[in-house]
């Protein structure tokens, strides 16, 4: 008897010693909000016997400050959007993809994955994920008809009604009232000094009409809802969350056009964890997921098999009916070149009362 207890007991010390060997790994994000929803990032966690913790930014400088400021080892993956992810790229902050284990690359639309953004001296560093436009959100009970021109926030009766997003984006918006997208929406990324302080004075202009700037899609959402603002410069995936709340929002590209982002999913040099972080981008733009991510976000997958699981009124909502033509209204995000600057501007005109 004692033999035998002794056995079991080497048994279950064999067991246990087995369990500790396939501890469970962590994968850890940071991405924009409602890149890592459970409805479809618990699969993964399932099937790959693992544990995604995700953080979330609130703007694409968080995102560089963070992976520069000494803590890209805290994450494998990041969704770096069109204005960030080539100057990611070049300071080797990425890790250079294998192809070979992610199949469903080659379905990804070969406008978004032919684009040189995440690709260096041969290597690719990213896949297109979702993309989408940010858009002018507006409150249905105010407006009978959805406001044709982004001047609609300077409209004095609308004071303390409007909410812009606290990131240096908001800057392109009245750069293009100033009509420096024409005839190149390219040079909105690329403004001058002069042009800079004529966006600085018309955004000064603006300031009395605006009750708060908004630096999470929850708080635009709640401002909409508690009736604080009518008018705002979005993302999708507020319309989304306010229409499954019921509430009135509408949606628009006014006739100035808007700008807009390519997100990509990219694998951190720092990354402890690369060949799950490949398994993870697999996952997430196979055909299936992509649905899943547009059901949360509203926003357009990079993989168009994803359609094949969408309704037909669906497919419209994601413009998938009417892709190119859509895609000329969005002026994409591009590299800044003097992001700085850009970034002492609008700090500036944040801190002017």
């Amino acid at each position: 008897m004692r033999r035998r207890a002794m056995a079991l007991g080497a048994l279950t010390l064999a067991v246990l010693l087995a369990a500790c060997g396939k501890k469970e790994e962590t994968l850890s994000l940071l991405v924009w909000e409602g890149y890592a929803d459970p409805s479809f990032v618990h699969a993964f966690e399932e099937s790959h016997h693992c544990k995604v913790v995700a953080s979330y930014m609130g703007s694409s400088d968080e995102l560089v400050a963070k992976l520069r400021g000494g803590s890209a080892s805290n994450y494998d993956v990041i969704s770096p959007s069109s204005d960030v992810a080539t100057s990611i790229v070049r300071a080797s902050l990425a890790a250079p993809l294998d192809l070979s284990k992610l199949p469903s690359y080659s379905q990804l639309s070969s406008k978004l994955r032919e684009s040189p953004l995440v690709k260096l001296n041969g290597q690719t560093y990213g896949v297109p994920f979702m993309w989408g436009p940010n858009p002018l959100l507006y409150d249905t009970t105010v407006f009978a008809q959805p406001p044709d021109s982004w001047s609609v926030f300077w409209d004095p009766k609308f004071k303390a009604k409007v909410s812009v997003w606290d990131e240096l984006t908001t800057m392109y918006m009245a750069a293009q009232i100033l009509g420096y997208d024409k005839p190149d929406p390219g040079h909105l990324y690329n403004l001058s000094d002069a042009e800079l302080e004529a966006v600085k004075k018309k955004l000064l202009e603006l300031k009395p009409n605006i009750r708060k700037m908004w630096a999470t899609g929850g708080e635009l959402t709640n401002l909409f809802q508690n009736h604080e603002v009518v008018l705002a410069i979005g993302w999708p995936l507020m319309t989304n969350q306010l229409r499954k709340l019921n509430f009135p929002i509408g949606e628009t590209i006014p006739r100035e056009n808007t700008t807009g982002w390519i997100d990509h999913l990219v694998i951190t040099a720092a990354s402890s964890h690369k060949e799950l972080a490949h398994a993870f981008l697999e996952y997430m733009i196979e055909a299936q997921t992509q649905k899943l991510v547009t059901d949360v976000t509203h926003y357009t997958p990079a993989n168009p098999g994803a359609g094949q699981y969408l309704t037909a009124d669906e497919k419209k909502g994601l413009h998938l009916d009417d892709l190119d033509a859509y895609m000329q209204r969005i002026y994409f995000w591009q590299d800044v070149p003097r992001r700085a600057k850009y970034n002492e501007i609008w700090n500036e005109v944040k801190a002017a009362q």
